[in-house]
């Protein structure tokens, strides 16, 4: 009968150079990795918008009265104080004075941007009303989103005086706070 004596396995030295190298990979992985999760998370708040707006506007040719969609910090009342990336409600606006009054219903609340991240209505309005035709009733207008990775990441959309909703090109982006 034979008995084999050799132990198959690593060396402690074999691990070692594994774990090093291993290391040595992840080291120059980490910091890309956290750009893609960074832009994925900016991507996700960009559309979560752009899906309000929308719904803004198909809400205000589907009940034939105005629809606003506005900035809260409270998921309740439209709050002028509060910043965009605090939150915003779409309502149903029938009177169109971009403000919730009782018997207007609220379609939608979406609560805060993540940590970090800013957005803003570049026309510094409070809120953004559609018309009963699905026409936007202010300008050309521009909602901007950064993080701390400044302008060369940030995303942004252009509400156009029909009342569709754009990504931005890189011009319609002046500036990061």
């Amino acid at each position: 009968m034979y008995i084999n004596t050799k132990m198959d396995g690593f060396s402690i030295i074999e691990l070692m150079i594994t774990l090093v190298v291993a290391a040595i990979l992840l080291s120059i992985a980490a910091p890309s990795f956290r750009d893609i999760i960074q832009d994925n998370r900016l991507t996700t708040e960009i559309n979560s918008l752009s899906a309000s707006l929308n719904l803004t506007r198909s809400e205000a040719i589907k009940r034939g009265t105005p629809a606003t969609l506005c900035k809260s910090n409270d998921s309740v009342n439209c709050v002028a104080t509060a910043n965009w990336h605090d939150g915003w409600l779409v309502f149903d606006d029938i009177d169109g004075d971009g403000s919730l009054d009782s018997g207007e219903t609220i379609l939608r609340v979406v609560n805060g941007l993540t940590p970090g991240t800013t957005l803003i209505f570049v026309s510094g309005s409070n809120s953004v009303t559609y018309d009963p035709t699905g026409f936007y009733t202010g300008g050309n207008d521009t909602f901007r989103l950064c993080d701390s990775r400044g302008l060369a990441s940030a995303k942004g959309l252009v509400i156009s005086n029909s009342g569709r909703v754009r990504t931005a090109n890189a011009g319609d982006l002046a500036s990061c706070p």
